[in-house]
């Protein structure tokens, strides 16, 4: 049996490693949370409805609600391994954080390194949805709302309308119609390009969300970085932690 003293030592750092991880597991639970709003918000409001319905499409809301959810379980799972002082658990939820920081340092690298493709991939759905339109389904539905809420019109710009079959029966979508300068889209305006380069959105909706998204890549790169090695300070303090206790319970023996 180890002295006392030894025990005292080992004791105010087990309190410490506990304090500074459940204050981790605490963050990691809000980032799960946080996750699974944007996922919650993108698939209700940003109209990715448009590419889950394609064969090509993404299923990017859904993931970030399955990954967001994993996390909030396991970031509580991590709370209550702190508190009940489980090796095991404390283990089992280091492998955990090792995994999700396997997971999100391939993803970045992956989405860094194949996003042209993925911008063509997108560009084709978005095409190939515009084609399609018909005024009346959900897929149509999406796009009226993309381009209602970002203030364009068709994928380069409103002549992008021109090849369609609704644009020969109907003219350009009335989601298209610049209502912030006033303006009121009658029929004839809408089935003549000319006319209807007055009163429709001047601005392409692809490359406005494509132009968004790549003047904010290096950003969106170090904050994906910046979570990934996140979850190494948590691997640490819960090996660390695993470790001290297993020793400190040696000790009592």
């Amino acid at each position: 049996m180890s002295p006392p003293s030894a025990r005292l030592q080992t004791k105010p750092v087990i309190t410490c490693l506990k304090t500074f991880l459940i204050s981790y597991s605490l963050i990691f639970w809000f980032t799960g949370v946080i996750l699974l709003a944007v996922g919650v918000w993108g698939k209700v409001n940003l109209e990715f409805d448009l590419l889950l319905s394609s064969d090509k499409g993404t299923n990017a809301p859904y993931v970030l609600i399955g990954t967001g959810a994993v996390i909030v379980i396991f970031g509580l799972f991590g709370c209550f391994a702190t508190c009940r002082g489980s090796p095991w658990m404390l283990k089992l939820y280091a492998m955990f954080l090792t995994l999700v920081f396997l997971a999100e340092l391939v993803s970045g690298i992956s989405g860094f390194i194949f996003r042209h493709e993925i911008k063509a991939v997108l560009q084709d759905v978005y095409k190939n949805a515009e084609s399609a339109y018909t005024g009346t389904d959900i897929r149509s539905n999406d796009l009226d709302r993309i381009q209602s809420t970002l203030q364009c019109c068709g994928e380069k710009n409103y002549t992008s309308w021109a090849d369609t079959d609704y644009f020969k029966q109907e003219g350009i979508p009335k989601s298209c119609c610049n209502i912030t300068a006033g303006v009121n889209c009658t029929t004839a305006e809408l089935k003549d390009l000319k006319l209807a380069a007055a009163v429709v959105y001047q601005r392409g909706c692809f490359s406005l969300m494509t132009t968004t998204m790549e003047a904010n890549v290096g950003i969106i790169a170090g904050i994906s970085f910046g979570i990934a090695f996140f979850q190494l300070i948590g691997i640490f303090l819960a090996c660390c932690l695993s470790r001290y206790i297993t020793n400190n319970q040696y000790e009592m023996v």
